[in-house]
């Protein structure tokens, strides 16, 4: 177990976005304008490598007008907690003592079949269980980079420069990812502290070679968007960042990233693939939710009509 160096939350207000800008992951950014290739290759493709660079340029153009002038404000929440897993459920605790539950995040379980030896997992999984007395922790972050852009878009709207409208958004969008990166990163090195001597380049960041994961609700190994709202009430994230859940449960600013921090060194990404209605009733009854609902937020996963 790691123990943190803090227990409870941060707040970053106005954070540097000279600093994040450093942490950008370009790829997807060519992806927004339907350019295949890796970046920096893409820059010198036969075939696309002139469009590449014209919109590369243009982009850091803006990126360093938008830093300058500050048109965007960074804003972001931090979280790290006592915490045990009691089944499939992430139990938070409000202190040390372990004796109070504060809030509880619900996990799914893979249920596809394996071959052998293979077990279908959980994100509970990477939390020690309460019976084994040990004490575990678990992290949460929400950081949005769009505070402020609903000024440039309506300009841009008004002079019918669609062209710069959604060069902004993508730069917002990238700045987001990149703001998840940075304090993903001072979270293992600083504020948790488990990898303090971690030294990747941005290069190795982009390709995770850290040890730790940060899936966020909604993604495949936790598709169900609701438990976004147990991390925002557990993050006050509406109040610390300004970032708002829609009736979708969508974040708005829509430049934003939210999800959970987990330290195992065995903790990796996963699809959760389709799961049964057996699942599906049990986790209604652990949400407190009808089987319904459920079915309405879970319907991409389940296996059953």
């Amino acid at each position: 177990m790691y123990k943190p160096n803090f227990t409870g939350i941060k707040v970053f207000d106005s954070y540097s976005l000279e600093e994040i800008a450093e942490y950008i992951d370009w790829a997807p950014f060519f992806r927004t304008w339907e350019l295949a290739g890796k970046y920096p290759d893409i820059l010198e493709d036969k075939v696309v490598g002139e469009t590449a660079k014209n919109l590369f340029n243009d982009a850091n153009a803006l990126l360093k007008k938008i830093i300058e002038e500050k048109w965007l404000t960074a804003k972001a929440v931090i979280g790290i907690w006592n915490a045990n897993a009691a089944g499939d459920d992430i139990e938070i605790y409000k202190d040390e003592k372990r004796d109070e539950v504060i809030k509880v995040f619900k996990t799914l379980r893979q249920q596809g079949q394996k071959s052998t030896n293979i077990p279908n997992i959980s994100l509970s999984d990477f939390v020690a269980p309460k019976e084994t007395g040990l004490k575990d922790y678990v992290g949460g972050f929400a950081v949005t980079a769009g505070i402020g852009i609903e000024k440039w878009i309506k300009k841009f709207n008004d002079e019918l420069d669609d062209y710069n409208k959604i060069m902004l958004q993508a730069l917002a969008d990238r700045l987001a990812e990149a703001f998840a990166e940075l304090m993903h990163k001072k979270v293992r090195t600083e504020y948790w502290g488990y990898s303090k001597d971690e030294k990747l380049g941005n290069d190795e960041l982009i390709k995770e070679k850290y040890q730790g994961i940060r899936p966020a609700p909604g993604y495949p190994a936790c598709p169900d968007h609701t438990e976004k709202t147990t991390l925002f009430e557990i993050l006050d994230a509406e109040k610390n960042t300004g970032i708002k859940l829609t009736e979708s449960l969508a974040m708005y600013p829509a430049s934003s990233v939210s999800g959970m921090y987990f330290a195992h060194p065995k903790s990796k990404y996963f699809g959760l693939g389709k799961i049964g209605k057996d699942q599906a009733e049990d986790y209604a009854k652990r949400k407190g939710m009808s089987l319904k609902e459920i079915e309405k937020w879970l319907s991409p996963v389940l296996n059953y009509e």
